[in-house]
């Protein structure tokens, strides 16, 4: 574990290194012939630009010494602004004298061989010839300084026009426009549409996480009307699976989980807050509201249940229950926890950075991020939780009609035996004194009280006290023979109420209380008491608070989603790209700090998120949306759209998206990393959609939308060994439908995950998670082939190919290829499955116990009407097929 932090910090620098070799591979001409390998080392650009060119360089190389960082600060010279850059030294030297890079100390610096050599060699860096001479070139150019990209107002730059030498009518929309005239600027065009079947495969996944029926795959090749394509965009933005695959990436970046994280990794409910999520994205909630109810959603007068239910995103933090923790410590914690979240989230910033100090390549300081942290000063919590999930309060319950009518009854009984319990009656008073008596005469038979009890028995009755009197008369009642059949109907009621009460859905909620003083942490020690007392405070070098609110969580949502804060709306957008090309147009989507990289197309990425946050004051000009009704906003809100999919359906339906994912061997050594664009993506299915795919293609999936999470098919004894307080868990496999629903409903184990989802690169979301990795290891195949889950929907898949493929192998094994990959079966392929079909059908044919083992994983009935040789050997076929790179894959 310790070893992360070090590998995150190479990869920034290899991503530093790689924004900053962009400009150059993109800048080679067509011009001189066929593309060739890109020179890392050619002439700076004629024109330096700040953010561009200089930026990524100063941050990678000299931003740690001589940044924002004053306690890191060497020599007392500042790189990061033009006025730190310009001032005299000690020495009485400058950095930068503009236009003077001869008599510039930064350029002297660089170039020097010796030991004033900057950055000095005891770092590890250095900079290249072309790096070097490009902040020559730039000083030569006046040395100018530009405020960051991110932090720049939102503006809606005007789409360039179609460039001379496209496709005639190519551009289909603005994006195209972006992205053809950078292309035409480097001599390139843009990769020929995709065919049908892919174009609604890939449409299919990316907007649903499902692939297409082959029904809706004919049904659109054949459609040749202009709207064709539309009505698929439209048809699947407004599918229930729509919200689903939304949630998914939602859901890892405001850290998701069923369970507390910690020690034990407890179980905790939240569930109904993902169903919130799903249910947003399949109404188009516009995204200020949806941030205002999540950040917000318990301080609105007149709250809605859905609005309580989206507080609950600041409960999704990991909490502890591990005996000897410190309270106090594990509440700094959280705070820290919400605020390196929320940031993340909402503005792609590396905030966190700031606990311990002054950020060292942004401007945000410590005093910035306790500010930021007292914003959740006032939720209520506790650092150390019990054992008792009583004790997650505050928790919301949500019962059905019939619950809270059978609460309410149950209630009602239960008070009115508590208060037969506690009324005196003269009889009770007669009784209590034969009982007193007994016990003075030591009658047999009659239970000894309590040694406070027994204390007030040995004074008088004459000289006891009214409270004496009244402890004695109430435990008195508490053994009453008179009242045991009233105690034992109350005890039988309380059991149907914590029966009742269990039963019902419940969720975390956010309640707010009085908040606690939040303090500067000197270096982030929590039982630091020294520090400066700050209020609930924005990044002060950001747009300020609306005036005249209360600096609380309200003002902080509204503050996200003004159009006077530019990162909102520039991460979302960036994001939503990356959903839907394989990467973002910034190929650093949780940082969007100096350390982060360049948009390759900055001002397509600002028409983007102006159109989304409706800085024009209208948002996208998109016609035929598809788009539910919007709900009713908060009007103190800005009345900017927010319209999520009006933003996705701007990037689907342009020409961009409908790129083929083929590359020449030309282009992929002119752009290796597809920065221009001049192709679509081509990438794995993410976790959930890889299981999600296979649930699809052999029928087994259940699309039931929401509800509790599930427990699919899990190795046995695969949670014995997570520390708990209670023995070992007991994993309870859901079966029938429940078995086969969506990967987002899958129960979500911090310490623990789902195996196959870990395997396929699912985070734990012990914290935000804001790009997935994607690798490729030998645990997937054996995922794929082996676990029960895919074996289960490959014997599903053959017997739907026996029934419904045709009677002849060739049409089935066609039949097979377009329900899983959306088209025909290739004559090689063919060749290669019969082959297969045939070997595995002898096998099978003479080993009916292999073929029972085999057709015996997973609880699907096995058809009694097939013959166990054949299904199972179609089983074999649907295994390989389900195995297909092409399969698991979104091109």
């Amino acid at each position: 574990m310790h070893r992360i932090p070090a590998r995150i910090a190479l990869l920034r620098r290899w991503l530093a290194a790689l924004a900053a070799a962009a400009p150059a591979a993109l800048s080679l001409s067509a011009a001189a012939g066929p593309a060739r390998p890109v020179r890392r080392e050619a002439a700076p650009p004629a024109k330096v630009d700040y953010n561009r060119d200089v930026r990524p360089i100063l941050a990678e190389n000299c931003f740690a010494c001589h940044g924002a960082d004053p306690a890191k600060r060497q020599a007392g010279l500042r790189l990061d602004t033009a006025e730190g850059a310009r001032e005299r030294l000690k020495s009485g030297h400058a950095a930068l004298l503009p236009g003077k890079p001869g008599a510039s100390e930064l350029i002297r610096r660089v170039e020097a061989k010796n030991g004033l050599m900057m950055p000095p060699a005891a770092t590890g860096k250095s900079l290249t010839p072309k790096q070097v001479a490009t902040l020559k070139a730039w000083v030569a150019q006046g040395g100018e300084y530009a405020a960051h990209w991110a932090y720049q107002p939102l503006r809606t730059p005007a789409a360039p026009p179609t460039p001379k030498g496209l496709p005639a009518g190519w551009a289909l929309n603005p994006v195209d426009r972006f992205i053809g005239a950078r292309l035409a600027q480097e001599g390139l065009r843009p990769s020929p549409e995709a065919d049908r079947p892919t174009l609604i495969r890939r449409l299919s996944l990316d907007l649903t996480g499902l692939p297409p029926t082959p029904q809706e795959v004919e049904q659109f090749v054949r459609d040749r009307s202009p709207e064709a394509y539309e009505k698929v965009v439209d048809r699947l933005l407004a599918s229930p699976q729509y919200g689903e695959r939304m949630a998914v990436y939602w859901l890892d970046l405001v850290r998701y989980a069923d369970t507390d994280g910690y020690h034990g990794d407890r179980h905790r409910t939240v569930y109904p807050y993902r169903d919130y999520v799903i249910d947003s994205f399949n109404k188009n909630k516009p995204f200020d509201q949806f941030t205002l109810e999540q950040i917000a959603g318990d301080l609105l007068p007149e709250g809605t249940l859905e609005q309580k239910i989206a507080s609950g995103y600041h409960r999704l933090n990991m909490t502890t229950r591990e005996g000897g923790a410190q309270a106090r410590e594990y509440i700094a914690k959280y705070g820290a926890e919400r605020v390196r979240t929320t940031s993340q989230v909402w503005l792609g910033a590396t905030l966190g950075c700031a606990e311990c100090h002054d950020h060292k390549y942004d401007p945000y300081t410590a005093k910035d991020f306790y500010s930021f942290k007292a914003f959740f000063a006032d939720i209520k919590q506790v650092g150390l939780y019990s054992n008792s999930d009583e004790e997650l309060d505050p928790v919301l319950l949500l019962p059905t009609s019939g619950q809270d009518a059978e609460l309410e009854k149950l209630d009602a009984r239960i008070a009115g035996l508590r208060k037969r319990l506690d009324t005196a009656t003269p009889e009770l008073a007669e009784a209590q004194g034969r009982w007193e008596q007994a016990l003075k005469a030591g009658t047999p038979g009659v239970a000894r009280p309590p040694a406070m009890i027994q204390a007030v028995l040995n004074v008088a009755p004459e000289a006891r006290t009214p409270a004496q009197q009244e402890a004695l008369a109430a435990h008195f009642r508490t053994v009453a023979p008179e009242l045991e059949p009233t105690r034992k109907e109350l005890a039988e009621q309380t059991r149907l109420r914590t029966a009742l009460y269990r039963a019902i859905p419940k969720t975390l909620v956010t309640v707010a209380v009085q908040p606690e003083p939040v303090r500067v942490l000197a270096r982030g020690n929590w039982m630091d008491k020294a520090g400066e007392v700050v209020q609930p405070g924005v990044p002060q070098f950001l747009s300020p608070l609306p005036a005249g609110r209360a600096a609380d969580r309200l003002a902080l949502a509204r503050w996200l989603v003004s159009r006077e804060n530019p990162l909102t709306a520039r991460v979302f957008a960036n994001r939503m790209w990356m959903l839907l090309f394989g990467a973002g147009l910034s190929r650093s989507p949780g940082d969007f700090g100096a350390q982060g990289m360049l948009p390759t197309h900055p001002e397509l990425l600002d028409w983007l998120a102006a159109g989304f946050a409706g800085v024009s004051g209208s948002g996208f000009q998109v016609s035929g949306s598809g788009n539910s009704k919007p709900e009713t906003r908060d009007p103190k809100l800005a009345t900017a759209p927010w319209d999520v999919k009006a933003l996705i359906r701007a990037i689907v339906t342009s020409r961009t998206y409908r790129q083929s994912s083929q590359a020449s061997k030309a282009l992929r050594e002119r752009d290796p990393y597809n920065l221009l664009v001049a192709r679509q993506g081509r990438f794995r299915l993410e976790a959930e959609f890889v299981r999600d795919n296979a649930l699809a293609v052999s029928g087994l999936l259940t699309r039931k939308t929401g509800g509790r999470s599930v427990k699919p098919y899990q190795p046995a004894g695969y949670w014995d060994h997570c520390n708990t307080f209670a023995g070992k868990l007991i994993y309870d496999q859901d079966h029938e439908g429940e078995l086969y629903r969506r990967g987002v409903y899958t129960y979500w184990k911090r310490s623990f995950l789902h195996p196959a989802m870990l395997a396929f690169d699912a985070p734990s979301r012990e914290e935000c998670t804001v790009e997935r990795p994607r690798s490729n290891t030998p645990l997937q195949a054996l995922v794929l082939m082996n676990d029960p889950a895919f074996v289960e929907a490959a014997r599903a898949f053959a017997e739907r190919i026996m029934r419904e493929g045709g009677a002849s192998l060739p049409s089935r094994l066609n039949w097979a290829f377009r329900r899983a990959v959306a088209r025909d079966v290739t004559e090689r392929e063919r060749g290669v499955l019969v082959g297969l079909y045939w070997k595995h059908y002898g096998e099978y044919y003479r080993d009916r116990e292999a073929a029972a083992q085999l057709l015996g994983v997973g609880e699907h009935p096995v058809p009694k009407d097939l013959d166990a040789g054949e299904l199972a050997a179609w089983t074999s076929i649907a295994r390989t097929i389900l195995n297909l790179h092409e399969t698991v894959t979104r091109e």
